[in-house]
């Protein structure tokens, strides 16, 4: 199994689906990778040998990745919050952020459904 940026990529795929497996890494990117690596597309991770794996860890490095991508996707959800915009308070409430409507659909920014039990009525 071959080890990129910390990531444990499968011996058993072909490499530019084996590279999607990396956090940041796309198709594309991946099939530039591989071009860039002149490492055939279609060529199994498994048939790979230590030049190849070394010249894409080559090419993966010029890209943010993984750990520092993360940390700087949340910094910058965490500065929206921070400065109060429509976005901000989006994510601060856990609703949708893009003009999606929230009467019926939603589920997965809302969570369960919290039931709201009736009113009782008043006694005379």
């Amino acid at each position: 199994m071959a080890r990129i940026a910390g990531v444990d990529i499968p011996k058993n795929k072909r490499g530019v689906i084996a590279l999607t497996y990396i956090f940041g890494l796309g198709n594309s990117r991946a099939i530039e990778i591989l071009d860039k690596a002149q490492v055939s597309q279609d060529k199994k991770v498994q048939d790979w040998n230590d030049d190849e794996i070394g010249a894409i860890r080559e090419a993966v490095s010029a890209f943010k990745i993984e750990g520092e991508l993360r940390s700087e996707v949340s910094l910058n959800i965490k500065r929206l919050m921070d400065i109060g915009c429509y976005r901000g308070i989006r994510h601060r409430t856990g609703l949708p952020l893009r003009g999606q409507r929230t009467k019926n659909n939603s589920r997965t920014r809302k969570g369960k459904r919290k039931t709201v039990a009736n009113k009782k009525k008043a006694t005379k």
